[in-house]
């Protein structure tokens, strides 16, 4: 949520901003500032009476003290309607913080200065590539394909049981999976993240806090009776760790590492691009979390960045990595870098990592405040990235690495699987 003093002081960098990202509904900009206006206007008059209700009662007890009680009943008549005129401001007041409230969340986050302008995916700027993309024999299969010819992971049998959506892993494809997730905490915990277990159901005080709701509420699996929600990301349970809490300035930054199931519902999509793992209702990431200093969010954006692309490298997959356009931007991001490895198989570039700033955004939701050096309260700022999400990296390394006698396992993860080669013989 966008603070209310910078819109008011820069609404006309907060209208530019806003429009890189496209957004559309301006006016929100001016109802908001003229509701604030206006609980300032009810605030200050409601003090004003406050202060003449004290001045009132203080003299009344002077003119008791003073055996002046005419006085002091002339003073009462005078102060017998203040308590209602307070009462009567203060219900004004929260109707208009109410309505402030609602109108302030439905702005997005401003985007970071180098955030380009455009409104598809067609329109992020690729800022670097690495590797060499590979080039597969005619008859190379897609990783559905694959998976069901090795017999690592059934999507018929995961429909049977649930829905489109939720394959079942099978066998040493199962062993990839839990190998993957491995390699990758173990990684995260090198770089300096402590790793946390975490519910996959939250509530929707957190997922308002992390900017799920009110934005993404079509996407999310909503369990109704207990009114909980199942977790499209590990960032929101982790985030939600330091909701309303004050951190030490000392204790910067503050790193975590989570490994989850995500719940997506993703409805309406068809077709061969979202075909097998390209896209599913449940998966398995690996999430970072960031807590920082406001001074070096984006230096600390960069090492994430940086990060996520050499788990990509010792998985010797060929990626690229994009500064998405305002208009591809999530809700509640300032600056996002979007990590794509190549499917040979598809030919085609598939996302694998978001990393993201969001500056004091989802800390001002989550009331993240520090003690800054002049020991005034100051919003912290929050990132996170995958790191990584495990189907589109299952898909490309099924993909890219097949052979006529097996799929090859990249070197860094033969210790997590125990095998080299997915084929009857395993080949070592």
């Amino acid at each position: 949520m966008l603070q209310l003093n910078y819109i008011r002081e820069h609404r006309d960098v907060v209208v530019e901003r806003l429009g890189v990202k496209n957004f559309k509904d301006l006016r929100l900009v001016d109802d908001i500032i003229t509701l604030d206006e206006k609980r300032r206007k009810i605030q200050a008059e409601s003090d004003a009476i406050a202060a003449e209700a004290n001045s009132s009662a203080k003299k009344i007890g002077d003119f008791m003290r003073q055996g002046r009680k005419e006085e002091a009943e002339l003073v009462k008549v005078q102060s017998v309607g203040y308590k209602e005129q307070i009462k009567d401001l203060q219900a004004e007041l929260e109707e208009t913080e109410r309505s402030l409230h609602e109108k302030l969340i439905q702005l997005p986050n401003l985007p970071h200065h180098s955030v380009p302008r455009g409104e598809t995916p067609e329109d992020n700027e690729v800022v670097f590539s690495y590797g060499t993309l590979p080039s597969l024999a005619e008859e190379a299969l897609p990783h559905w394909e694959l998976a069901a010819k090795y017999d690592i992971i059934d999507f018929e049998l995961g429909t049977k049981i649930t829905g489109a959506g939720f394959p079942v892993y099978k066998g040493k494809g199962a062993r990839i999976q839990r190998g993957l997730i491995n390699f990758f905490l173990d990684e995260a915990a090198n770089a300096g993240f402590q790793e946390v277990q975490v519910p996959v159901v939250v509530n929707e005080a957190s997922a308002y806090a992390t900017g799920q709701l009110p934005d993404k509420e079509g996407q999310m699996y909503h369990v109704t009776n207990d009114d909980l929600y199942l977790i499209p990301t590990a960032e929101v349970p982790v985030t939600n760790i330091y909701r309303d809490t004050i951190v030490n300035e000392a204790d910067f930054p503050i790193r975590h590492c989570g490994y989850t199931p995500c719940f997506r519902r993703e409805a309406g999509s068809y077709g061969a691009h979202v075909r097998g793992l390209n896209r599913l209702h449940q998966f398995d990431k690996v999430e970072i979390v960031q807590i920082v200093h406001p001074d070096n969010s984006y230096e600390m954006l960069e090492e994430m960045n940086k990060y996520v692309q050499s788990l990509l490298q010792k998985l010797e997959l060929p990626y690229r990595v994009l500064r998405l356009c305002g208009g591809d931007m999530s809700f509640t991001s300032a600056l996002t870098y979007d990590m794509e490895t190549y499917s040979a198989a598809q030919k085609r570039w598939l996302e694998v990592s978001s990393v993201s700033n969001f500056e004091a955004y989802q800390a001002n939701r989550l009331k993240v405040r520090f003690r800054n050096a002049e020991g005034k309260m100051q919003l912290a700022h929050t990132l996170n990235g995958s790191a990584l999400a495990l189907p589109r990296i299952v898909a490309t390394l099924l993909e890219n690495n097949q052979t006529d006698v097996g799929i090859k396992i990249p070197a860094v993860l033969v210790p997590y699987v125990g095998f080299e080669y997915i084929d009857d013989k395993e080949l070592i």
